[in-house]
């Protein structure tokens, strides 16, 4: 360990399984260092490790299931692995902080986030409650919350998944601390608020001298933000050098498939003369929702349009991206356009009108227009087989098919999606997140739909796993001829994707246009910030 080391992972290896005979080794014999105020990058896909070994580092896995076969964790020359309980304790929280990737989970349902935010500074700083809170409304104002007084007590249900991240960074950062672990810290948030708090992030770097391993499979992040980059494949780590160096002179064969694995335009030029008619139209769609407080007296205490007056048209075989940041409305108008959200205005599908039409009668042409939401493991009944979910469509709408017609159909499209039959039997929970994510698409791809609403589809994917996704659905597309919305804030994917693009902010349309033109000669002031953004945290090499 070098002298001014502030973190060193010295043949940290780490395995899990109660009984020596079942235990599994997931992280072997790793070596690396933190200096104080280094930003280093820890990447790799999932169940590289690198998660694994970030917990590791505050003794956070489960004790009775964990074991360390090999190593050390020096912390400021301290052994973390030794360290009891009540010494862990102190260390954590005030001198190593973490985020942690899933701020849902994370978050205590049952307190408002006023109460988890004041905690930190209370038992660490000894702060009374009144400067605890201060500080905190500070903190979540310069991590992007609005409005942070009418956001401190409400419950972690009721805010976005973007400003949950947002609160748990504040958390994170409340006690100042020497090492920050940030495991994929930006990954629900959008391109304007991911600068903003990696703007953040640097600028407490720089005042405090504090260290920061970032765990992440976001490469152009990594450019962005990081000093030096360790890269794991396996529980090993295969790669360590400066990010310049990495990135202009990738040695291993891994890194070298990681860096060739961004989103690249796939998308053939799309033809509107030959277009006569959209597949769906929507006139003067209006969306808004009210918000009531009082268990007995519901008092109406705000009305928040997310949809205003918008009109939209997608024609066969086209895909139509939609951008913006956490609340623009995205989500909800392709809901909307669905029948999925109670909304006002005009909808037609090939010329039939939906927005008359009751659930039952419905029904029947939900075939037509299918979801792929954003996180398949929530999206996947857990006590359904693979067999079930893809099928459970196939029963509701062809129902004369027969049991060995019914599985013929269900083989072919699992195969169509680059999944093996011998994963019928098997249930959600028993597959990675690509795989979950190709299982949602099959599930919808088999009734062969004309329109698919893809929201938010590889966000949580690994770069690699995610360009395998894209292509698959433009494999899809051109094989059936399918209009895809496609909803996300990376702005790379959606100019590998799409035809054309709508931005909305507030529940507008602020621009719209085909792909080329609007991200070269981009003519609104939000469009130009939205762009501006991106590229800063891809490190100006926007696909």
């Amino acid at each position: 360990m070098t002298q001014n080391s502030l973190l060193h992972v010295n043949n940290l290896s780490v395995a899990f399984g109660r009984y020596a005979e079942r235990r599994t080794e997931v992280v072997h014999q790793i070596n690396f260092q933190m200096q104080s105020g280094e930003k280093l990058a820890l990447v790799g896909e999932s169940g590289s490790g690198k998660s694994v070994t970030a917990l590791s580092i505050l003794r956070l896995h489960d004790a009775q299931q964990v074991v360390y076969p090999s190593g050390q964790i020096l912390f400021e020359n301290k052994n973390l692995l030794q360290l009891s309980t009540d010494k862990l304790r102190q260390i954590r929280g005030k001198e190593i902080a973490m985020i942690f990737q899933e701020p849902m989970t994370s978050l205590n349902p049952v307190y408002p986030i006023g109460t988890q935010l004041i905690e930190p500074l209370v038992l660490h700083q000894n702060m009374s409650k009144k400067a605890a809170r201060q500080e905190m409304l500070d903190l979540l104002e310069l991590t992007g919350i609005l409005e942070p007084h009418k956001r401190f007590n409400v419950y972690p249900h009721m805010l976005s998944g973007g400003q949950r991240q947002r609160v748990m960074i504040a958390m994170a950062l409340a006690c100042k601390p020497k090492l920050l672990i940030a495991d994929e810290p930006t990954t629900a948030l959008d391109v304007t608020i991911q600068l903003q708090i990696l703007e953040l992030l640097e600028k407490m770097q720089r005042e405090l001298g504090m260290a920061i391993l970032l765990i992440t499979h976001d490469l152009n992040l990594v450019k962005r933000f990081a000093d030096r980059i360790c890269v794991m494949q396996q529980g090993q780590l295969v790669e360590k050098a400066e990010v310049a160096t990495l990135f202009e002179h990738p040695n291993h064969p891994y890194t070298q498939h990681l860096l060739n694995s961004q989103p690249e335009n796939l998308q053939i030029k799309y033809d509107y003369n030959q277009q006569n008619k959209p597949l769906m139209t929507g006139q003067n769609l209006h969306c808004h929702f009210i918000v009531q407080q009082g268990l007995i007296f519901k008092q109406i205490t705000n009305n928040i349009t997310a949809v205003n007056n918008v009109n939209l048209q997608i024609y066969p075989g086209e895909t139509v991206g939609i951008v913006g940041e956490s609340g623009s409305g995205k989500t909800t108008l392709g809901l909307c356009l669905l029948k999925l959200q109670q909304c006002q205005g005009l909808i037609h599908f090939n010329d039939q009108r939906l927005d008359n039409l009751s659930h039952r009668e419905l029904r029947s042409l939900r075939r037509n227009f299918q979801v792929v939401f954003q996180d398949p493991y929530s999206s996947l009944s857990p006590r359904m087989t693979v067999e079930q979910i893809i099928g459970e469509g196939l029963k509701i709408h062809f129902p004369c098919l027969t049991r060995q017609e019914r599985d013929e159909q269900i083989i072919k499209v699992l195969h169509e999606v680059g999944l093996e039959e011998s994963m019928l039997w098997r249930y959600p929970h028993e597959f990675s997140g690509g795989q979950r994510q190709r299982i949602a698409i099959a599930r919808v791809i088999i009734l062969e739909p004309k329109l698919i609403l893809l929201d938010e589809p590889t966000s949580a994917l690994d770069v690699s796993v995610q360009k395998q996704v894209l292509e698959l659905l433009i494999e899809l597309q051109r094989k059936h001829n399918m209009s895809y919305l496609f909803i996300s804030h990376d702005l790379k994917v959606i100019r590998a994707m799409s035809h054309r693009i709508i931005v909305m902010k507030n529940g507008n349309f602020i621009e719209q246009g085909d792909t080329e033109t609007l991200f070269n000669q981009p003519q609104h002031p939000y469009t130009q910030t939205l762009l501006q953004a991106s590229l800063l945290t891809a490190g100006n090499t926007l696909c």
